[in-house]
């Protein structure tokens, strides 16, 4: 394909309004980040400090917290910055940036999702042979297997979608520069592009939720099968903040991107991206902590040695 590509640089237009609603999201966009960074950087203190807390669920848990900040860095303080000053322009290059790093963390953290789905499954379905299966050696494979995958579907996501020619008009519709955000301002035909974002995003979030799914039906059925209600109540605890979270991402990623259509509706994905983006990474630490009496132990002791 002969490129056209004459542009520079384009203009985000989402959420374009008044100077009053401006300021209001700029105030809000940096409020959520800074919650966000010192949210999920307590957690990483937390489970770094806590040597009861050195198993393979928080040593995922820790990787989440990393993969939570990086994750929101590459789209809030930008949009933050971008509502405050007005300056809505990011350079191509800069676009092109955006759109890896955004797409390498929402995969890697839809893996890392799947992965702590199977290890919340050996450890209720065969809690005997937990600590043999879910080995250092395998938690590390499984975290680098999950950036992996992320650098292969961001390779091709950013890749295929700045192969096609921009020639005007350079408005993007969002925000941040999302791969069908950005697909809908090129001049070139976009069905090949968009059968390619369907085929390789669609087989993400299908498979990594087929995992999670699949995990949690065994765990459900064996936790039925637990003779007491107390142990029943135990093992229910150490999953439901993990459940939440798992509804909570695959919901709105799998609005915006497993279905067919995903570039027409570009109103509509300002404001489901808002979640993924910023609401999510931000809540994470919160459920993680307040539905998890292990965190919220290490927490009141660390709190207490320092005299509060």
């Amino acid at each position: 394909m002969e490129n056209h590509t004459n542009v520079t640089e384009f203009i985000l237009t989402g959420f374009k309004s008044h100077p009053g609603s401006q300021f209001f999201l700029s105030v809000l966009f940096s409020t959520m980040y800074i919650v966000t960074v010192v949210g999920n950087a307590c957690m990483i203190l937390i489970i770094r400090m806590d040597s009861k807390l050195h198993t393979p669920m928080y040593f995922f848990l820790e990787n989440l917290s990393i993969l939570d900040i990086c994750y929101s860095s590459v789209i809030t303080p930008k949009a933050a910055l971008t509502f405050s000053l007005g300056r809505r322009t990011i350079s191509y290059n800069g676009c092109v940036s955006q759109m890896f790093f955004f797409s390498l963390f929402g995969t890697t953290e839809a893996f890392f999702l799947a992965v702590m789905a199977y290890d919340r499954f050996t450890a209720i379905c065969n809690p005997l042979l937990y600590q043999i299966i879910m080995n250092k050696r395998l938690c590390v494979f499984m975290v680098v297997g999950s950036y992996l995958s992320g650098c292969i579907n961001c390779t091709i996501q950013t890749g295929f979608t700045f192969n096609l020619s921009f020639c005007g008009p350079k408005e993007i519709n969002h925000f941040f520069c999302d791969v069908p955000a950005v697909m809908h301002t090129s001049c070139s035909d976009t069905l090949v592009n968009e059968i390619v974002m369907l085929s390789v995003c669609g087989s993400i979030i299908v498979g990594t939720a087929l995992v999670v799914f699949t995990s949690y039906v065994y765990i459900i059925i064996t936790i039925v099968q637990m003779p007491s209600a107390e142990s029943r109540h135990r093992a229910f605890s150490t999953c439901s903040s993990h459940m939440l979270a798992v509804s909570l991402f695959f919901g709105t990623v799998f609005f915006m991107y497993a279905q067919p259509g995903a570039t027409s509706s570009p109103d509509k994905s300002n404001t489901i991206s808002i979640l993924y983006t910023i609401v999510i990474p931000m809540l994470n630490p919160f459920i993680y902590t307040l539905r998890n009496k292990e965190v919220k132990g290490s927490l009141k002791k660390q709190l207490k040695r320092k005299g509060f």
